[in-house]
């Protein structure tokens, strides 16, 4: 990650209206009319998240809308209640909106709940997958997530057995979902004090991502589908292991090209920024050349996503950042397998490789990488 207060030159194609201002510990900056920012920190490489406070009314009842919370630990309850001490003006939280299933959003939403009797919103796919996080035999660890890995070439004895291990990943970090929630689908319009927000679904990241925008105030909370600084987790897992999740994000986020381009974005990380069309473009030119670099690869041998890790990844990994990396690396695989470019085949070692078909290899396909831009991949 680049240091606070320094810009790649992708950025410097950005604008970032609030400049370098950032929310202080149980505080909030003002963004939008009725609309709050607040940042809190992260154990990860990726070390914090923005959350949203929204003016609200429901049936009569003057409030506010949290979306998103924070993983399950305490040092972000003690900041919610300075938050709820502080900047809510008296008034209580009247729903809890999760932008999607990780844990850095879903984490505390039982908590906020709970907390105020408050209903939670979000998309049916990423409830039931959150549900099984905390309630299902691997929660999305242990021997089924170390044998996909295997699979795909991420087979040292060291890192399946720490994978093995792993059992309780998600539920340390989301201990539990509400027992109900309210839908969101796309298309569907969420009424949030006097304003109207539009939820618009996205695939790639997360099973069924809602980002919320609002015409009135032309201001979309992107959630993780677009981020200004780094380019969001794209990856395949065992609970669906041939998706073509690369595909379906980089559909998901020309869906967003519909808005005005000055409107304000409100990412889950990095700074509200405008020049949203701007990013879009950036992030299919960074995959564009992370799939040349892939094709490359695989034109010269076969290879495993392992075998991808150091492509797409040259700074060194933690085994958490590793298990995000492989997925990302069958992601990129995947999307050239899906169209036609590579073909799959799995070796006498039990192995997934990947290699380039004759009609595009190297030196007759247009895959052309482009120069380093200082884009990163969050893992």
């Amino acid at each position: 990650m680049k240091q606070k207060g320094t810009m790649n030159d992708l950025e410097q194609q950005l604008h970032y209206p609030m400049g370098d201002a950032l929310p202080e510990l149980g505080q909030c900056i003002t963004v939008a009319p009725g609309v709050k920012w607040i940042r809190m920190a992260l154990p990860f490489a990726l070390n914090h998240i923005n959350l949203w406070l929204l003016r609200d009314e429901i049936h009569g009842q003057q409030g506010w809308s949290i979306v998103d919370c924070c993983i399950h630990k305490e040092e972000a309850k003690t900041q919610w209640e300075s938050i709820f001490a502080n900047e809510l003006e008296g008034l209580p939280v009247l729903r809890v909106i999760v932008t999607h299933m990780h844990p850095d959003h879903i984490g505390l939403a039982h908590w906020l709940c709970q907390r105020w009797n408050a209903p939670l919103w979000i998309s049916a796919a990423d409830y039931q997958i959150a549900r099984f996080g905390c309630m299902g035999p691997t929660a999305f660890g242990g021997d089924r997530a170390a044998d996909f890995f295997a699979k795909h070439g991420l087979n040292s004895p060291d890192i399946v057995t720490q994978i093995r291990a792993r059992t309780n990943y998600f539920p340390s970090l989301v201990p539990s979902v509400p027992d109900q929630y309210c839908r969101m689908l796309d298309g569907g319009k969420l009424t949030i004090g006097p304003n109207v927000w539009r939820c618009i679904s996205g695939y790639g990241h997360a099973p069924e991502h809602i980002a919320l925008y609002c015409e009135s105030l032309n201001v979309l909370i992107g959630g993780d589908m677009m981020l200004p600084r780094i380019s969001t987790n794209v990856s395949v897992y065992e609970q669906e292991p041939e998706a073509n999740s690369l595909a379906l994000f980089l559909d998901s986020i020309d869906r967003f090209k519909a808005l005005p381009e000055d409107t304000l974005v409100l990412p889950s990380h990095g700074k509200p920024f405008t020049g949203m069309h701007t990013r879009i473009g950036q992030l299919h030119d960074h995959h564009r050349a992370r799939l040349a670099e892939v094709m490359q690869a695989c034109s010269s041998r076969a290879c495993s996503a392992a075998d991808i890790i150091p492509v797409l990844f040259t700074r060194a990994l933690d085994l958490h950042q590793t298990t995000f990396a492989i997925g990302e690396s069958i992601a990129h695989l995947h999307a050239l397998w899906f169209e036609g470019k590579l073909s799959r085949h799995l070796d006498a070692d039990g192995v997934y490789r990947f290699t380039a078909r004759a009609a595009t290899a190297l030196g007759s396909t247009p895959l052309r990488v482009p120069p380093p831009s200082g884009e990163q991949t969050a893992c």
